[in-house]
């Protein structure tokens, strides 16, 4: 099973959902970093399940660091960090020790490995994602020293509400929404629609909107370690992503190349461009403009409602799934969906310096 990301800042992830505790391992991250454990904290509390229109599972997700700093910074060595499971409730999964819930990976663990952790999927739950936070906020720290990149994400998509974009949001607003979104109206119609889905028993998908700025142009590979490519295999990785694209996305295969192109402009730092279909990549390359993709994200697969499972012997019976369950994705999904993009920003800063010598930016 692999899980390791990334090339020179790298991220390896270990522990279940039931387990005793979930944790993470960052390698690559140059000494002398500031290691902020309030930021660590903050990230972590804004994807911890307990908080309104989420999983009533109450974790406080408390990190514990092990190695990599000392009095207060990074040293170079290997970065560990635990967080204890503490409100896990197995009995909840005794049901599932023979069952595969339809859309889930119940079915191709087993398939795959001849054994699975039925208390919660094990790896493949959600809680897996706390220990991508944990590598997202390094990465972070790290970004903040060296360049001027920031991020926001947002729930712009729920079950068809859509919002404003992204661009017209305010990152610290974003969090202070319980739907994760920057726009009154939606977020109010969000919130109902989540409740409606909770009294049904059911759930919902949506999509997770992010800009990047501060991306200097030159970062990413032509090739096979695309800019886009890598932001596309972390985002994909996630646990229930479905879907990725950047810039325009699906758009432009009903354009014109003479609607689509990103004429340049003159601008202070060099030539900038009049518009931005590219989502600020071109051949895999930054070039300077905001970074802008979309994830979609499934409806959560464990619903109330009674479904066809499958079962080890191979027969079909009916169940409705118990226990405690997100109505949707994406809410906690907006601070990984930064993590990730944090860790492959870090990890083609990393690149570019090597590549080009440490007194290019």
């Amino acid at each position: 099973m692999a899980n390791t990301f990334g090339t020179l800042f790298r991220l390896t992830t270990f522990g279940e959902s039931h387990g005793a505790a979930l944790g993470a391992v960052i390698d690559g991250c140059p000494a002398g970093v500031e290691f902020d454990i309030d930021l660590l904290r903050r990230d972590l509390a804004r994807r911890r399940p307990g908080q309104a229109l989420t999983t009533p599972r109450n974790e406080a997700d408390e990190p514990e660091l092990l190695s990599g700093v000392f009095e207060g910074v990074t040293t170079g060595a290997p970065i560990a960090v635990i967080v204890r499971n503490t409100d896990q409730r197995s009995k909840d999964y005794s049901a599932l020790r023979d069952l595969f819930r339809p859309s889930h990976a119940d079915f191709t663990y087993a398939g795959k490995y001849g054994v699975r952790d039925h208390r919660g999927g094990g790896r493949s739950s959600a809680r897996e994602t706390l220990a991508r936070v944990i590598g997202g906020a390094v990465a972070r720290m790290l970004l903040a020293r060296e360049t001027s990149i920031t991020i926001r994400a947002a729930v712009t998509s729920l079950g068809g509400i859509r919002s404003r974009t992204v661009d017209e949001m305010d990152a610290d607003a974003v969090y202070r929404s319980p739907v994760r979104c920057d726009d009154p109206d939606a977020e109010r119609r969000m919130a109902a629609y989540l409740e409606e889905l909770r009294a049904a028993g059911d759930s919902s998908g949506g999509i997770v909107s992010a800009r990047i700025d501060g991306v200097p142009a030159g970062l990413g590979e032509p090739i096979y370690d695309k800019l886009n490519a890598r932001l596309a295999a972390g985002m994909m990785s996630i646990n229930g992503a479905m879907g990725f694209d950047v810039g325009a996305g699906f758009g432009v295969a009903e354009r014109r190349g003479s609607e689509n192109n990103d004429q340049f402009i003159p601008a202070a730092a060099g030539p900038g461009t009049s518009s931005n279909n590219s989502g600020g990549i071109q051949g895999g390359i930054s070039n300077g403009m905001p970074v802008i993709f979309r994830v979609a994200f499934k409806p959560p697969s464990s619903i109330a409602t009674a479904q066809r499972h499958g079962t080890a012997s191979g027969d079909v019976v009916e169940h409705r799934v118990e226990g405690r369950h997100d109505p949707s994705i994406v809410i906690r999904a907006v601070p990984v969906v930064e993590a990730m993009a944090l860790m492959v920003l870090a990890d083609h800063w990393l690149l570019d310096r090597a590549s080009r010598g440490a007194g290019r930016r």
